[in-house]
């Protein structure tokens, strides 16, 4: 492909993502949470993020799978049977999902779902090697210094990439490097010609090391999110509602009594402060608390903001309260740092934690703040929500 004038428009870049429901290594593979979000949605966020690519495409022929993908802002191709079982490739995928649209794109952007951590940057750099002409086809790879090994028939070890009896230093070796199975980009005639992700000039599209983790199995998955934390925070939290739980996240916990029994707590101004700016710019708030306390009405009160109390199965009072201001648990933040809080984290489209969080509540966060409960936790999501905001690129996308 040549390089394009200035003045021409941009190449129609669409992104195909394969996800079938069945996987018998690890069922439900591609609607698994990390860091709080299905896998199926991390693929088309870090896509959709992308200023050069246009249309999302997942193909799937998962009900699930497709729910996730729509509610962020995918488009779904649905997949025949014939496609959809163990042996069928994921270049058939992708040729079908070309099939089914309106326009052919210039440039095809292939993400699997399985690696969560694929950074939008890394995709740019993809369409821009083959926008460029400089290559044909590109793949993630991470690079590696490794000593390989392989066995013979009677189980002795060789060396494979290396000369065993001469073992040079890290920097003294060129890297290799190790396909992660992230993404891959190409020319969609030259897909089509070829049959194949690989042909023409192929290039590589270097990623990090924390970003290779690709889930096969349980063990993958596991690692994947002890992994979440240790990756790019995100700056702004994009969503129509604010729900926090009260003890632990408006407080630190604690509380005193008194020689008659009453509690008292300690609160922090600058989350006060934080819910105000939220109620101003018109963002509905809610305290929803296990507790039936007079300090937690006392403090929605001064806030301004409805409260739900002494609520032991919180999921069906976060969904009515939902419905009744009609917006739907996707768009929702919810804030909170113990067990019974799990339900709905996993339930919203944001899961935030404090940071002094129950560590199931952390595992379970697509967001962990730095602020304690008590100590700012609520002003740092609020001021997140508050920078949420959409940026405009251009981008070519299908009718």
């Amino acid at each position: 492909m040549e390089q394009r004038d200035s003045g021409e428009a941009p190449p129609l870049v669409v992104c195909v993502i394969p996800a079938r429901g069945g996987s018998k290594g690890l069922p439900g593979k591609n609607i698994a949470r990390v860091g709080g979000v299905p896998l199926i949605a991390r693929a088309v966020a870090a896509a959709r993020a992308a200023s050069s690519i246009g249309t999302v495409l997942v193909s799937t022929d998962d009900d699930g799978i497709a729910a996730a993908a729509v509610a962020e802002g995918a488009r779904i191709v649905r997949r025949p049977a014939s496609l959809s079982g163990d042996e069928a490739s994921s270049e058939s995928a992708v040729l079908h999902a070309l099939d089914a649209l309106p326009e052919q794109p210039d440039i095809v952007v292939f993400v699997q779902a399985t690696s969560p951590f694929i950074s939008p940057a890394d995709l740019e750099h993809a369409v821009e090697l083959i926008r460029t002409g400089r290559f044909d086809s590109v793949f993630a790879a991470r690079s590696s210094h490794g000593f390989l090994w392989r066995t013979d028939a009677d189980g002795q070890a060789i060396g494979v990439n290396h000369d065993a009896t001469r073992r040079l230093r890290r920097q003294e070796r060129e890297p290799e490097f190790l396909e992660t199975g992230a993404f891959y980009a190409f020319r969609t005639d030259g897909f089509r010609a070829a049959g194949f992700r690989f042909f023409g000039r192929v290039g590589i599209v270097p990623v990090a090391e924390l970003s290779g983790i690709e889930i096969d199995t349980a063990d993958d998955l596991e690692l994947a999110r002890a992994s979440a934390p240790l990756h790019h925070r995100p700056h702004v939290v994009d969503v129509d509602a604010v729900v926090t739980d009260f003890d632990g996240v408006h407080t630190d916990d604690r509380v005193s009594l008194t020689f008659d029994g009453r509690e008292a707590v300690t609160v922090n101004r600058s989350d006060g402060m934080g819910v105000e700016r939220l109620r101003r710019n018109g963002v509905p708030f809610l305290i929803l608390s296990k507790e039936q306390n007079p300090v937690v009405s006392s403090r929605a009160a001064k806030l301004r903001v409805a409260v739900l109390q002494g609520v032991d199965d919180k999921l069906p009072a976060l969904q009515a309260w939902a419905d009744s201001i009609d917006v739907p648990l996707s768009r929702i933040a919810y804030l909170g740092n113990d067990v019974n809080d799990l339900e709905c984290l996993r339930a919203v489209g944001w899961p935030v934690a404090v940071a002094d969080a129950h560590p199931e509540v952390r595992a379970a966060a697509r967001l962990i703040l730095r602020r304690r409960g008590g100590d700012g936790a609520v002003r740092e999501l609020s001021d997140a929500v508050l920078s949420a905001r959409v940026p405009t690129h251009q981008k070519r996308e299908l009718p």
